[in-house]
């Protein structure tokens, strides 16, 4: 409750310094106007191929880039060999700004989809993969040696020691990766599409229409905020049986 206030604070801080004539409202148009602005692109139906293609690329990105980042981060951490491989590979991706693969991936695989779901799953994937990986190698080993001198099988280790302790590390790094993907959906139609959010912004900065900016900024930030809230209730539901924080004394 205390951030939603925070947020109208500043909004009503925003529209009262536009009102009295603070800011300049060619740079930063009055909030009312950005929601006007937003309503106005949503009533006309000319918004939804830009949603389309912009959260299509998001979410496919997000899906593989859980899937391919968990796999290797998977494989890594249960073969020193595969670890040995991967790891300079995703130490130096995560290095780099990856969003400067963008200009190659439009090379590669051009303008459409591909191309921005490309760029989404390897900024996913990348955090994806130091998450799984680094959830299996914090698992005491004492903990799987005593499992193991119980009787307890691969199977077992894997759903009983392995998966919780993933759970936590991935389940935490969800909701970063929900930018993540956005981000490269985003950057990715920024060089180069033909429809997109990331294109209509790219449009909206040549014109000077920071109105339109806003809006769609608002757009994406508001879905983000969402899948934020989608994420923080399934980490909750699964990590139930973790001890609270804080909790009454």
């Amino acid at each position: 409750m205390r951030r939603v206030l925070g947020v109208f604070g500043l909004l009503l801080l925003w529209e009262g310094l536009s009102a009295s004539g603070l800011v300049n409202p060619l740079y930063a148009p009055p909030p009312h106007e950005v929601l006007l602005t937003l309503w106005g692109f949503l009533a006309s139906g000319e918004a939804w191929p830009h949603l389309q293609a912009t959260f299509s690329a998001a979410l496919l990105g997000l899906f593989w880039g859980i899937l391919l980042g968990g796999a290797l981060g998977l494989l890594a951490a249960f073969s020193s060999l595969v670890a040995d491989l991967l790891e300079p590979v995703m130490l130096l991706l995560n290095a780099i700004p990856r969003v400067i693969l963008a200009p190659l991936f439009v090379i590669w695989l051009g303008i459409g989809l591909a191309s921005k779901v490309a760029l989404s799953l390897v900024l996913v994937a990348v955090l994806i993969f130091f998450a799984v990986y680094g959830g299996v190698r914090n698992v005491d080993p004492r903990l799987v040696e005593r499992v193991r001198t119980l009787g307890g099988g691969s199977l077992w280790l894997l759903r009983e020691v392995y998966l919780p302790s993933l759970a936590a590390w991935v389940l935490s790094s969800l909701k970063v990766a929900v930018g993540f993907a956005f981000t490269g959906a985003v950057v990715g139609e920024f060089v180069a599409a033909s429809r997109g959010l990331g294109y209509l912004l790219s449009f909206a900065q040549s014109t000077y229409n920071a109105k339109l900016s806003l809006a769609l900024i608002a757009l994406i930030v508001l879905f983000v905020l969402f899948l934020f809230f989608l994420f923080e209730r399934l980490e909750r539901h699964l990590l139930r049986w973790r001890p609270q924080v804080g909790g009454q004394g």
